[in-house]
């Protein structure tokens, strides 16, 4: 089948390539992640992934929009539900371009992630592939996560330490600060 990846970054897509070509299929990525912020961390996991994408002959379309505004502006009444928007939009973004060019259906490395709302994405996902006429292929890629990050460690691709947008970010260091606390108490 003609598949049409929604690449997150390199380190996530490692695997997902890898079974999906096992499988059969022709993958083409795509790059479409206006959520991550800031602009240095966006060029970073960009530039892997095109990095990446030349090593193992993996086709790549990119959309290089860097929304900061955009994503902001849309979830900034609901901080803690941001996730359900981010997901729509990258997912819809994907759908329609994955119609437009002739693929036969798409996914996205999201679903590797242990990190992400993995059931919400899947429902997003299939609802948007009905929505837009294109099937979305569902895959539980989880069970490869730490496969793909022990591969990546070894090329070595950028890690980035945070899923993407600025309030992640925030969440992942005031963790790890609650964490350091804690440890000195």
């Amino acid at each position: 089948m003609r598949m049409f990846l929604h690449i997150c970054c390199a380190p996530c897509s490692v695997m997902v390539i890898k079974k999906l070509r096992e499988e059969g299929h022709e993958v083409t990525g795509f790059w479409y992640n206006p959520n991550i912020h800031p602009y240095m961390e966006y060029k970073a996991r960009k530039e892997a992934l095109e990095g990446y994408a030349k090593s193992i002959a993996l086709d790549l379309v990119e959309d290089d929009l860097y929304g900061l505004k955009m994503f902001v502006r849309n979830v900034v009444k609901d901080l803690d539900n941001r996730c359900p928007y981010c997901y729509e939009e990258r997912i819809r973004k994907t759908a329609r371009k994955a119609k437009k060019l002739g693929f036969e259906a798409f996914t996205t490395t999201l679903l590797i992630s242990p990190y992400q709302r993995h059931e919400l994405l899947k429902e997003i996902a299939e609802r948007i592939g009905e929505e837009e006429g294109i099937p979305f292929y569902y895959e539980d890629f989880r069970t490869y996560f730490y496969e793909g990050r022990k591969i990546a460690r070894e090329l070595p691709l950028y890690m980035q330490k945070y899923c993407g947008c600025v309030f992640s970010e925030e969440e992942r260091y005031m963790g790890d600060i609650a964490r350091q606390n804690k440890k000195k108490a």
